[in-house]
């Protein structure tokens, strides 16, 4: 509840067309102060439960933002090959050579177990290195506390000339300023202090991962990448050759797909259909005609790249570096689940590093930038955090969307924006004293209770469901494929016939002991209405089983869109 729009207060509009970067903390002296008052003296409320006053103190637990945000709010830098506020100035980092830009490539064999073959690979990662270190120490807050100390604070005006900053900045540590959150007396002591994005982690790692195995325009795997490649790693298939005028051939690369496969994949994307209400229309982010993408948006990216990726992928790169992308696709698919367990958790703490260094011997250095290096601390966030869904952009990102499309003078923003939002916030509290109402869902379809008695049905279609469109439907001719896939899915969830399924199970695996899982699934899909056709047949009270082993008709309505709303 807390996460939805109706209860996200809005505290502090920043006026002004440009970011307040490191003078964020002018702005929140005033929120500041009210947090110190909660958390001392507190405030006298009513509680309308107990119909009765009482004292309220409160704490500020965490800040969620982005991670250019998270420099503003923490004061340190997220820029540079100390960009990582968890390693801190012990990160490893380097800078390439010809592609410029901070690189993260072989820093995580040594979050690796010391007896971890990775650790003594001199080819797979950098040419001749091998891991003997350990991680870096992980500082409490009492710890980060005692490094800002001496560091001056930015309403006091001493960090706005660059020439003031320590000299160690950029080679020691990335601390800008003393983040003003640190007067608040319980600040050192939280286990989170500013939370990592997953959203925004989550899209840049796809983005990067999509390009790359599309080979796009924006693939990570250029030429200056592949020149940083020939200096920093032993893979001499993917060096560069020149050519007679004088410019670089790039080979193939085994961790990219062909032309041909990039036009199978967006042909599949065009036609890819989800549930109503899962995901947007991701066939509109293609374009057939020079097989490109474009405009993903961060949720787009989030169904991409937990549901759809390894689907795209299988089949079409080595079994290798798929396995190890599935590896990526299942960790985020997992971190962002309602429900965590610690013990999966401390699990994917220790496999997601072997994962990211299993990417570092597939693609170039180039590849892993900050946020590839960011993944390997977000299952130890959510072990001290809980689930994503409370310290992630999504809901804020949504209230921001919203605040922007309440300006209606162009001239006043923040006004405009302050008090569109005052009166919504008075039209929801005020819903709260009138008698509640309950909303119909977009799709809503009624649950017409009826007795076992006079609905034959079979439990698979008592659902509450409906057309998505009440117009529009037209006659349709089933393949024998369509046929055998609906009469498939019919027989194999439906309760009436679990019965009958674990039957055909005993009987293959005791006429077919020796074959696998996955065989047996294929002969069941085959022959398990055949089977039931004749185990029916003559069993009496078994109508509605002989009328489904008969199968679907092949004159069927179709529609553009149903919901089923379990």
């Amino acid at each position: 509840m807390c996460m939805k729009d109706s209860f996200i207060e809005v505290c502090l509009i920043i006026p002004g067309g440009k970011s307040p970067g490191q003078n964020i903390d002018v702005f929140l002296r005033p929120l500041i102060d009210e947090l110190k008052e909660l958390y001392k003296e507190g405030i006298e409320v009513y509680d309308a439960y107990h119909k009765e006053n009482f004292i309220m103190r409160a704490i500020l637990l965490w800040t969620v933002s982005d991670f250019p945000a998270y420099a503003m709010l923490s004061g340190w830098s997220t820029h540079g090959r100390l960009a990582c506020p968890y390693c801190m100035g012990d990160t490893k980092a380097f800078r390439l050579d010809a592609g410029g830009k901070a690189c993260w490539f072989d820093c995580h064999r040594r979050f690796l177990p010391k007896t971890h073959p990775f650790r003594k690979d001199a080819n797979g990662f950098r040419r001749s290195t091998r891991s003997l270190l350990g991680p870096p120490p992980e500082l409490t807050g009492w710890d980060i506390f005692e490094e800002v100390s001496n560091i001056p604070v930015v309403y006091e005006g001493e960090t706005s000339n660059p020439k003031r900053r320590d000299p160690e900045f950029g080679k020691t540590h990335n601390w800008v300023k003393k983040s003003i959150f640190w007067e608040l007396e319980y600040w050192p002591m939280l286990l989170i202090r500013h939370n990592l994005d997953v959203m925004h982690i989550e899209k840049n790692v796809f983005e990067n991962l999509f390009q790359t195995v599309m080979d796009t325009s924006k693939t990570k795997d250029n030429v200056n990448a592949r020149k940083d490649v020939e200096k920093y790693c032993n893979r001499p298939s993917l060096h560069l050759s020149r050519r007679d005028n004088n410019k670089f051939s790039k080979p193939k690369a085994t961790y990219t797909l062909t032309k041909p496969q990039v036009n199978e994949v967006c042909k599949w994307l065009k036609q890819v259909k989800f549930p109503d209400g899962y995901a947007s229309n991701i066939g509109g982010c293609v374009n057939l005609k020079d097989n490109t993408f474009y405009n993903f948006k961060s949720h787009e990216c989030h169904v991409f790249m937990q549901r759809l990726f390894p689907i795209v992928l299988r089949g079409m790169l080595p079994k290798q570096i798929w396995e190890s992308i599935l590896e990526l696709c299942t960790f985020f698919r997992v971190i962002c689940s309602r429900v965590l367990h610690l013990e999966d958790l401390r699990k994917l703490k220790s496999s997601i590093v072997i994962t990211i260094c299993k990417l570092e011997k597939i693609f170039p250095p180039g590849f892993f930038d900050s946020m590839e290096h960011l993944v390997i601390h977000l299952a130890n966030e959510a072990i001290l955090g809980g689930p994503v869904q409370f310290r992630w952009m999504y809901p804020y990102e949504r209230k921001l969307g919203r605040l922007k499309r309440m300006i209606k003078n162009k001239g006043n923003i923040e006004g405009s924006i302050v008090q569109s939002n005052l009166v919504d916030e008075l039209s929801n509290y005020c819903s709260l004293y009138l008698e509640p109402t309950v909303r119909e869902p977009r799709n809503f379809a009624p649950n017409i209770p009826c007795s076992s008695s006079t609905d034959l049905r079979l439990s698979i279609f008592k659902h509450p469901s409906r057309r998505l469109f009440e117009k529009g439907g037209h006659d349709k001719i089933l393949t024998q494929k369509d046929r055998d896939k609906a009469h498939t899915y019919i027989l194999l969830n439906c309760e009436e016939v679990l019965e009958s399924v674990w039957l055909f199970d005993n009987e293959l695996r005791d006429s077919f002991p020796h074959f696998d899982e996955a065989t047996l699934d294929k002969m069941k899909e085959k022959e398990f209405a055949k089977w039931l056709q004749e185990h029916v047949m003559n069993v009496p009270n078994k109508e509605h089983l002989r009328d489904i082993a008969q199968g679907p008709l092949t004159y069927v309505k179709s529609h553009k869109g149903y919901s089923d709303i379990r």
